[in-house]
């Protein structure tokens, strides 16, 4: 067995044999398409991100780096969220001010990632978070370009 394989098989489905994984429940089909179709409008403006399945989810690359995950039930978790990453110390205060609009998420919220509730946040809300996620991974050299734009068509004529 590869090395993958056994990880695979140890963090996904612990308690069964191989070959019997049962399939992941997802929630509603109308709720979840609804918000993934916000998250995709605001990444898509967001400068050079692509979207590709990862791990059985819609997930948000700047370039080759991950800057945000949707996640439909993710091991029958019961959250339809994205996960996102988020500055130093800013997960906590989030979970603690609001624990039903944010968690922490498995794998990546010991990095700080924050999970957050979609149908608990607002678009504007929405968009604040992703962006500062895009941020927080997107090379400095491209958002040096794109600060300078928004500068730019920012000032009066």
């Amino acid at each position: 067995m590869k090395q993958h394989d056994q990880l695979d098989e140890r963090i996904f489905h612990k308690s069964e044999p191989r070959g019997t994984k049962t399939p992941m429940r997802k929630l509603p089909s109308a709720t979840s398409e609804k918000h993934l179709r916000r998250v995709r409008h605001i990444s898509a403006a967001l400068p050079e991100t692509t979207e590709k399945l990862s791990h059985g989810e819609p997930t948000f690359f700047i370039r080759k780096k991950v800057f945000a995950m949707f996640a439909n039930n993710h091991h029958d978790d019961g959250h339809l969220a994205v996960w996102l990453p988020a500055p130093f110390g800013i997960q906590e205060m989030l979970i603690a001010a609001s624990p039903k609009k944010f968690f922490k998420p498995p794998y990546v919220g010991g990095r700080g990632w924050i999970g957050v509730e979609l149908d608990r946040v607002s678009d504007e809300e929405l968009d604040f978070h992703l962006r500062q996620a895009w941020r927080l991974i997107a090379p400095k050299r491209l958002q040096a370009v794109v600060e300078e734009s928004h500068r730019k068509s920012a000032k009066p004529e």
